[in-house]
């Protein structure tokens, strides 16, 4: 199951991401974090970067020609966009499987797996666009065979950002991490609103919440769509000054409340159940969109071809 932390900077998304990929690996799930953000900071949430491997985004062309696979209707990497579907004869992928890119690009942070989609380097000031990185975990999403019981947990761009391309279709379950804030709850009506026109829930997870003003005012601000909230952690500051164990099990020590949060987190992702025609749908709906809008007039090709008909992947066409 694909989960995203979106949330206002500053909210602690990095931490949310962190400490459930933490919980998740503690109880023995396969797991692989994802660092989205244009601040990569999630290999230091998790504890520090134990086995470091090359980022997503400086190798797309590489993860292109991979994933494209024998598909005809994709020729080469370059006719390759982020949003393209795959299609009979693409190279689909389970969790952490035995195969090229993950052998490559997975490292592993704090205990756990750990992918990148690389930090801004000099080459890409005042010319490049951050989603030409994240373009490479679209990708990659949209070409993995996941299931119940098995977790990529993303943690993306700050604000409402992740709008700007179709990764926010990508997921079974979003969480919102807010703040007890006007400005921390501002991100939530923006997501809320763009995530309703495709029938993408989202449910808020309250943050740094001291007391019971604090809770009264997230539910008054979201409603239902409060899950579960953590409160002001001393053990999460402890960690971020280095000051706490590295690894999953350091968890043992986490606030009982907070680590409770993060069983109701599990349990609201459990819950989910994949609907493999949604996914597949919004997926071939932001292509078209991509390839109206300058796909095919950047490429010269008619990208809309890619598209295979009456294709689901993980409904039994996959190769």
């Amino acid at each position: 199951m694909r989960v995203a932390f979106v949330g206002k900077g500053g909210s602690g998304k990095t931490t949310l991401s962190a400490l459930f990929s933490r919980h998740l690996a503690r109880s023995g799930a396969p797991v692989l974090a994802i660092d989205g953000d244009i601040n990569q900071h999630l290999a230091e949430a998790l504890g520090g970067v134990e086995e470091s491997a090359p980022p997503l985004g400086a190798h797309l062309p590489e993860v292109k020609d991979f994933l494209r696979g024998d598909n005809p209707r994709i020729p080469s990497a370059e006719a390759m966009i982020k949003t393209t579907p795959p299609g009979r004869g693409s190279r689909l992928l389970r969790p952490l499987g035995d195969d090229e890119l993950h052998a490559r690009h997975v490292g592993r942070a704090g205990g756990v797996p750990l992918m990148v989609t690389g930090e801004f380097g000099e080459s890409d000031l005042g010319v490049a666009c951050y989603h030409s990185k994240l373009g490479a975990v679209e990708l990659y999403l949209g070409h993995l065979l996941d299931g119940p019981g098995e977790y990529v947990v993303v943690d993306m761009t700050a604000g409402a950002d992740a709008f700007a391309s179709g990764l926010f279709a990508r997921f079974d379950m979003t969480f919102l991490v807010a703040e007890p804030t006007r400005k921390g709850v501002s991100v939530y009506r923006q997501y809320r609103d763009h995530a309703e026109q495709f029938g993408i829930r989202i449910a808020v997870v309250g943050n740094k919440v001291t007391g019971e003003d604090d809770l009264l005012f997230l539910k008054e601000q979201v409603g239902d769509d409060l899950l579960t909230h953590l409160e002001q952690s001393p053990w999460v500051r402890a960690a971020e000054q280095g000051r706490t164990a590295p690894g999953p099990d350091a968890l043992a020590s986490l606030e009982p409340h907070n680590r409770h949060a993060l069983t109701v987190l599990r349990e609201a992702v459990d819950a989910e159940v994949r609907d493999w025609n949604r996914l597949h749908g919004h997926a071939v709906e932001f292509h078209l969109r991509n390839v109206h809008a300058w796909a095919d007039a950047r490429t010269g090709q008619d990208l809309a071809a890619q598209v295979d008909p009456d294709y689901v992947p993980g409904g039994g066409a996959a190769a």
